[in-house]
């Protein structure tokens, strides 16, 4: 073959396919990232767009239902005015026309009807619309899956893609550069065939060959060496020898034995056996010089090459094997050199003979495929290995290691021009494929929207619910407003009787004057002067209730209550709101206070909780203090707990000053004398304090804070609400109970209230107060906490003498200590047993270590009972971020405000002290109340076991029989006539039957009964000659809302279920004394 220009034009185009091959993979690269950040977008616009559409849907059959009740409303309104101009005018079409247009709103009736009957009920809704909302959710559930799956099955499929390209274009790659090199390698053979074998003498010798493979090997990158092996017969081996100087040598030894670089002596190679021919190399390229004088026809592998490539005429490729010296893995591309240009159809043995030697150019398989990857970016994105898959069950690795990959594999075919060799490029990902982002993206994102809309849809229907439920109880409403105004109306009517009496008599007249025989216009005119009395009554009775308040002519009681215990109950009732905004709220007694008085409890609360409900509504930090005090101690003392500074408050914040709220009064002026209070030794003159932390009261609203329905500002009502006259009422208050009011707020500072009242001191010898002394939680459980002793650890005094009144109040000696060591020096004295410690938490935060270290040493003394540790927080969150930050063991924690009852049980619990007991409910009735329904008998109904022993209890102490019945068909049983029951407690809820129905079934009993003893059906001597069977039933219930009472009141329901009047449920529960006491009166009188 000779060197055409054809050949040379193939060589130039297959390096610029390279060049191009290589700028079209970075093109690729650019635009796959392009791509995937398109599809991300694409992919949000796709969940946007599905959103729009679910939108539109909903839009169009909103508009599709509002068009449908429309056209209802429109046609049952105009088909009727239409109905009788529209038969006389229009003719027969026209009438068919309109008949059919009656019928749609019917129909549509019809269809409301059986969807409010079958579908539209709120149980049969409720059911089938959360059917409806599971089968939503798990439908778009299993819809995001299938997306998700889908998503993830295509960003696969397009890096199965991606890998396929990558590895087809390496593939290419190197089998272009294959090609060139084997191109290289054919011209050369020409080139010897015609200035080697086709001179003589020969124009290339050893020195030149090497020279030009030298400089020439630029254009054969993948070929590490070349050599040319000449054609000898044996015949002409002797001459051959001698020619040359040197003899030829055989390849057998070097195949069974192979030998490394340092190892090689080709002196000591055998010469190669006799054979009919020889192919010794000649020429070689300095880099595989060593082959010279070598038999290439003396090696199993290249003999068989070297005769394939002479008979085929074509280049013959060697399996891959290690090269001599340097024994790394390589191939010999093998062309056979010809004497002449033979045709293209010659026969094997026309190129035998024309044989004149073997070319052979040697490469380095890993060198050249490393080049190869080399010249591409994306080197480090997959791994390569090439393959000799000749023998596919036994294939031989050409490059590359096994290393593990994520399963993704790819293979392409190599074509190196010898059809008896296969070679294939396995080609893998590096790394493991990333997480599917856009999939999870995009199916999260369709489960929201889908997951969204339910929630609109499941929101709109409990709407329209809640609306329908709203407006089904609109009556019921309705009805309760009027309840509460006759309600209202009946209190000012008891506080301004002296007033009402005559117009009651009016009213009452014209009441009479109804059971009289009238006629429609006169009942319709008495029935006009009842309404309008009865809001004469209530318009009056309103303007003098104002009128009495500000006159001051209210009437108060005068009965025995624990004030101590009020107090408790006030802080109950405020307690929640101070943790809630971590405000310390405390109250102090004075011990010379006495434990009980004579006076008003009830409006003494409202006065309190009026003051205590303004300071904590204006207080959002620091603390609320409450003292009581008698005002002679005050006289005597006028330094008890006056300071303000803020070292010696509750809170250590800074307060108004209190001497300045009680300035003006008149009991502290004329040398402090009380006298004016009360002259009789039973008087108790109290005098009590609200101090606050508050945002104040500004000095030009001062002036107003005592009138009626006047605030601060405009911003207070909108800001906290109420109506501006409590702080008037209880100004009133004050003054009914022979006492003033004052203050003094400095703002951003906080407020003083003060106030004075006069009480009678109880005498001990009462059987009430002995009764009351018996239901005081606190005298209860200081029995319990007898002969203790309690350390508590506050460095403020103030605080610190407020937990002691609260602790003394059960009965335990107190110990005071301002710091924990020296708390801890009181109690490892040994002078006092401590059985509890009460620290207050700022001492406690104030050093972790600190509280640390008295921790373990309480740990380490030597005592039986090591004292118990209580912490005193205002906010349990506080508690828990002390704790957590602290890292100290947790003591037990006492919430403030701190109350008897609530410390009582927190102490019992902690120290595993049981209570004892009371008698609070041990009391027993008088003589005279005992026979008070002596000779009734009563039959009370009650699921609830409890209940039962309860009421028969409570019935019993007036003397009553008592029968009991758990359920309302017992309860029919026992009340079907004839019976002795005078009279029923019927519990309303009830399971099977509930009292209502039991009621109505015994009324129906009862009028059946009665109706054939009035016609002759029966004898009256059967049923004990009574002809007229009801007997009294009384509804007792828990739920005590103004609509059950309206319930068991109401007239229609009184006809069916003829319940004659409710308790609350728990006959023998104090709340229900008043309606027990009335009917027992009534009772008595039947």
């Amino acid at each position: 073959m000779v060197l055409t220009p054809t050949t040379v034009f193939s060589i130039n185009q297959s390096c610029l396919s390279l060049e191009v091959s290589h700028l079209i993979t970075i093109l690729a690269l650019f635009l796959a990232n392009l791509g995937l950040g398109v599809v991300l977008w694409m992919s949000l616009f796709y969940v946007f767009g599905f959103g729009l559409k679910v939108g539109h849907l909903l839009w169009m059959l909103c508009c599709w239902i509002v068009s449908v009740i429309s056209m209802n409303w429109y046609l049952n309104g105009v088909t009727m005015d239409t109905k009788s101009s529209s038969t006389s005018l229009l003719g027969d079409g026209a009438r068919t026309c309109l008949k059919l247009c009656e019928k749609i709103p019917l129909n549509i009736a019809k269809i409301r009807h059986h969807y409010y009957q079958y579908i539209g009920s709120k149980r049969v809704r409720k059911i089938w619309w959360k059917r409806l909302l599971i089968s939503w959710v798990v439908g778009w559930t299993v819809v995001s899956l299938c997306i998700f799956w889908y998503m993830s099955s295509v960003a696969s499929e397009k890096r199965k893609e991606t890998l396929t390209s990558m590895c087809d274009e390496r593939a290419r790659m190197l089998q272009d550069q294959f090609n060139v090199s084997m191109n290289h390698i054919q011209a050369m053979s020409i080139l010897i065939s015609t200035f080697h074998h086709g001179k003589n003498p020969s124009a290339i010798d050893q020195k030149t060959f090497a020279r030009y493979t030298e400089i020439t090997a630029f254009e054969r990158p993948l070929t590490s060496g070349v050599a040319y092996a000449v054609r000898v017969l044996h015949s002409e081996k002797e001459q051959f020898e001698k020619q040359q100087g040197w003899t030829i040598k055989s390849m057998d030894t070097l195949e069974q034995n192979q030998v490394h670089k340092n190892d090689y002596t080709p002196g000591l190679l055998e010469p190669s056996p006799i054979e009919e021919e020889y192919a010794p190399v000649i020429f070689a390229q300095d880099t595989v010089a060593h082959v010279i004088s070598f038999d290439m026809l003396s090696g199993k592998e290249d003999r068989g090459n070297v005769l394939r490539a002479r008979e085929s005429g074509k280049g013959v490729l060697t399996a891959p094997f290690r090269l001599l010296k340097t024994n790394s893995l390589g191939v010999i591309l093998t062309f056979a050199v010809y004497k002449r240009e033979l045709p293209s159809n010659a026969t094997p043995n026309e190129r035998i003979q024309a044989t004149d030697g073997y070319l052979g150019g040697i490469f380095h398989i890993e060198s050249l495929v490393e080049k190869l990857l080399q010249q591409l970016a994306s080197k480090q994105t997959i791994l390569v290995n090439v393959y000799d898959t000749t023998n596919h069950s036994h294939p031989i690795s050409m490059y590359g290691s096994n290393v593990s990959d994520d399963g993704l594999r790819h293979i392409s075919t190599l074509n190196f021009g010898d059809p008896l060799r296969k070679h294939e490029m396995h080609c893998r990902f590096k790394h493991k494929p990333p997480w599917p982002w856009l999939a999870i993206t995009t199916s999260i994102g369709i489960l929201v929207i889908a997951l969204l809309v339910g929630h609109i849809f499941h929101a709109t229907i409990n709407r329209i619910a809640k609306v329908e439920d709203d407006f089904h109880k609109m009556s019921d409403l309705k009805k309760q407003a009027e309840a509460a105004d006759i309600a209202k109306s009946q209190f000012l009517a008891t506080v301004s009787h002296e007033i009402r009496t005559p117009m009651n008599g009016v009213l009452g007249m014209l009441h009479m004057l109804m059971d009289t025989d009238l006629d429609v216009t006169q009942q319709d005119y008495v029935r006009t002067a009842q309404g309008s009395g009865k809001a004469l009554v209530s318009l009056i009775n309103e303007v003098l209730d104002q009128a009495k308040i500000e006159s001051g002519k209210l009437e108060l009681e005068a009965v025995r209550f624990d004030l101590r215990a009020i107090l408790d109950d006030v802080l109950s009732l405020f307690s929640g709101k101070s943790q809630e905004k971590g405000v310390e709220l405390g109250v102090y007694i004075s011990d010379q206070v006495p434990d009980m008085l004579i006076g008003d409890p009830g409006r003494f609360r409202q006065i309190i909780t009026n003051l205590m409900g303004n300071s904590i509504k204006f207080t959002e930090k620091g603390h609320i203090f409450v003292t009581v005090h008698l005002v002679e101690e005050l006289i005597d003392s006028i330094d008890v707990e006056t300071e303000s500074s803020s070292k010696n408050t509750l809170s250590g914040f800074p307060v108004a000053d209190k001497r300045r709220s009680w300035g003006g009064f008149r009991s502290f002026s004329e040398e402090g004398s009380a006298s004016s209070f009360s002259s009789s030794s039973d008087g108790v003159n109290l005098i009590v304090s609200v101090e606050d932390t508050g945002v104040g009261i500004p000095l030009e609203a001062q002036s107003r804070v005592f009138t009626p329905f006047m605030q601060v500002g405009p911003s207070i009502s909108r800001t906290h609400g109420g109506t501006g006259i409590g702080l008037s009422i209880s100004k009133c208050l004050v003054g009914l109970m022979r006492g003033e009011i004052g203050f003094v707020s400095i703002p951003k500072i906080g407020s003083t209230f003060t106030f004075t009242a006069v009480f009678t001191k109880a005498r001990c010898d009462s059987n009430e107060f002995k009764i009351q002394q018996i239901n005081n939680q606190a005298n209860a459980a200081s029995s319990d906490f007898h002969g203790m002793t309690a350390l508590v650890v506050d460095h403020r005094p103030v605080r610190a003498k407020m937990s002691r009144y609260h602790i003394q109040r059960l009965g335990i000696h107190v110990e005071v200590a301002p710091e924990l060591h020296q708390g801890l020096s009181c109690i490892s004295s040994g002078n006092t047993t401590i059985n509890m410690v009460l620290v207050e938490q700022e001492v406690w935060d104030n050093d972790s270590g600190s509280s640390a270290l008295f921790i373990d040493n309480l740990k380490k003394l030597n005592c039986e009972v090591p004292p118990k540790v209580f912490l005193l927080a205002n906010s349990i969150s506080s508690c828990r971020t002390s704790f957590v930050n602290s890292g100290v063991c947790t003591p037990t924690i006492i919430m403030k405000p701190l109350r008897a009852s609530m410390l009582a049980a927190s102490l019992q619990r902690a120290m595993g002290i049981g209570n004892k007991g009371n008698t609070r409910n041990g009391e027993l009735p008088s003589l005279s109340l005992r026979n008070l329904l002596l000779g009734r008998k009563i039959l009370i109904v009650d699921d609830n076991k409890v209940n039962l022993i309860v009421a028969a209890g409570a019935l019993k102490k007036y003397g009553a029989t008592v029968k009991s019945a758990d359920s309302g068909k017992e309860a029919i049983s026992l009340l079907t006539p004839p019976h002795s029951f005078d009279a029923c407690f019927m519990d309303i809820q009830m399971p099977e039957m509930d009292g209502f129905e039991a009621t109505r079934r015994i009324r129906d009993i009862e009028r059946n009964v009665s109706n054939r003893i009035q016609h002759g059906e029966v004898s009256a001597k059967d049923y004990d000659n009574i002809l007229t069977w009801h007997v009294p039933i009384l509804a007792m219930t828990a739920d005590v809302i103004q609509a059950t009472h309206e319930e068991c009141t109401n007239k229609r329901f009184v006809e069916r279920g003829s319940i004659d009047e409710d308790l609350p449920d728990g006959v023998g529960s104090s709340t229900s004394s008043t309606g027990h006491w009335k009917w027992i009166q009534s009772f008595r009188s039947r």
